[in-house]
Parts: C-alpha cells; structure tokens; sequence
C-alpha cells in the first residue's frame, strides 16, 4: 500500500493489518535517495516493493528538449532499484497532466473522488505543446527501447498505468493508453518480461469492460494492480468503497489467482472518512478498511 504521509506511524499501521509490500514516491535516482526509505520500511517489518509517481518523464512522454536527459535519470533509478530490490516501476503516458478529481459525498458522508468529464473541459486546455496520438505511440516506442535493456538487467518490471479517466482528446490533448487494445499494442511493441502493465481496476471498469474477462486477456503481462471501483463511465463516474461499486469483486480476486498473478496490489483512491483531512483518494482510514477487505477476498479465494 501507499502510506501518505509516509511516517513511522503510518507504516506501523500498515504493518499491523498485515501489509507486506510498501509503494513509494520516486525520491531521486540515486541508491543513497531510496536506501533511507528502504531502511525505514524494513524497520517496520516490509519492504518496498514499487516506486510509483514524481518521475522526471514529461518529456520523453512529448518527445520534447530534454527527453534524452530524462531517458538518463530514469535509467538510472530503474538501476537503483535493482540494486535496492525494488521490483516494479509503475508509470503513465498522460504527460502534461494527472488524475484530476472532485468529491462528493457518498456512505455515511465520506468524501468519495469523482470525475465529471464537463467540468473538467471548463478549465480549458492544458498548457503546452500538442502532441498527436501516433507522435505519443513513437514517442512510447522509443521509450521501451531504451529503458527495457535497463530493466531486464536489473531485475525490474515497468508497470503501465492506464490514462486516468480514460479519455482522449481530454483538455486538448490527445490519450492512447484508454482501452484493452492499447495494453495489448503495448506489450506487443517490445515484447519483454519486464514490459508489463499496472492493471488499475477502477479505470478498466470506467472504460465499461467486463473485469474478469480483461484480467484474462491481459493477465500474463500484468505485473501491478491498483485495486478499485467506480460507479458510471468515462465521461462521469465516482470512486466508491471497495465494498460497494458494482464489480463483483470477489471474482475479480479469483481471477487474479486463475491468471497467476504474484506481484503487488495495493488499495487506491479510497474516500476521506470522518476527522480525516487529506488529498482526496489518499487518506489512511480509509486505506486501512481497504486492506482488510482484501485481505478477506484473498483468503476467502484462497480456500475455494
């Protein structure tokens, strides 16, 4: 799981509900970067098994000035990882934008994250360069190129998160990573053991696939899970409890373990429950119910 604020006092939370693997931010490139945050999840009993988000990746996503600089830093953190025994590098191919949420309330007035495809096109346009869908497939292209060799050496596997919402055009720009098809085009460009996809539930479930049946099709090159659920579709949908969205998530589960998937799944974008203040999705209380669901689904599927 992610433990924001990332203190001692969330990790021994997590560590008491059983959490084995910790996710955590991009801190540098650098071993001497991820060995302190290593040391400190280690010392709570886990390990960190994902580095996910604040990559220096921008311009090698747009193919911009810069682009082969970036290429060399992440390079160099994929090669930091394998020297710390960190597995799994998740990243995203959305460039000049992130996940963009508001909230509404939702069971017993926690703050669910919910999008609306309307208001988030009355912002208007996102700064910057306009980059054409074929532009952003060689530019991705390119990429595995050059990270891929890295990676199989140092023993690490990239984890593709899926655009979030899964949209294009969205605020001007163009999005390829919005459906099955481009996960399957991914893996088919630079086929590789460590060219995988970090399969976020709640976005395949927002782009109105059948969840089980996507996990089959996509299963030998998952290499990540994001574990949640929406209600609606691309264009306006809501983040709910994991208990309550309309995936049957128990089969989820059990097709996880059908398809042999042994990485990590981590609970994500949770509601801010009562005397929580946080970003919306990722407050710990929430967080904490998460876990223990899932760790019921996995055993309940576990005994079947």
């Amino acid at each position: 799981m992610v433990a924001t604020p990332f203190t001692d006092h969330n990790l021994q939370l997590a560590c008491q509900i059983g959490v084995t693997d910790i996710v955590v931010r991009c801190p540098g490139p650098k071993v001497k970067d991820l060995l302190p945050l290593c040391r400190q999840v280690e010392n709570h009993g886990m390990s960190v098994a994902v580095v996910e988000g604040y990559l220096p990746i921008d311009q090698v996503v747009l193919g911009l000035e810069g682009r082969q600089e970036q290429l060399d830093k992440l390079s160099q953190i994929v090669r930091s990882m394998g020297e710390c025994g960190i597995g799994t590098l998740c990243y995203d191919w959305m460039g000049l934008t992130n996940w963009t949420r508001t909230s509404t309330p939702g069971r017993g007035g926690a703050l669910c994250t919910e999008f609306e495809r309307q208001k988030a096109e009355a912002l208007g346009p996102v700064d910057g360069p306009r980059v054409s869908a074929a532009q952003l497939w060689k530019n991705l292209e390119h990429f595995l190129q050059h990270i891929l060799p890295v990676a199989e050496k140092a023993g690490v596997a990239l984890a593709m998160h899926p655009d979030d919402p899964p949209l294009s055009p969205m605020r001007g720009l163009e999005r390829i990573m919005i459906d099955p098809q481009a996960f399957e085009r991914l893996v088919q460009l630079a086929p590789s053991p460590a060219n995988g996809i970090c399969f976020c539930q709640g976005n395949f479930a927002a782009m109105g696939v059948d969840i089980p049946a996507t996990i089959r099709r996509l299963g030998p090159h998952i290499t990540f899970v994001h574990l949640r659920d929406v209600k609606g579709g691309p264009e306006h949908f809501v983040e709910t409890f994991h208990d309550e969205g309309p995936t049957d998530m128990y089969e989820a589960m059990r097709t996880y373990r059908e398809v042999g998937f042994a990485g990590v799944m981590r609970p994500d974008h949770v509601p801010i429950l009562a005397g929580e203040t946080g970003d919306a999705g990722y407050t710990m209380l929430g967080r904490l119910f998460a876990v223990g669901y899932m760790r019921g689904l996995i055993e309940a599927v576990d005994k079947v």
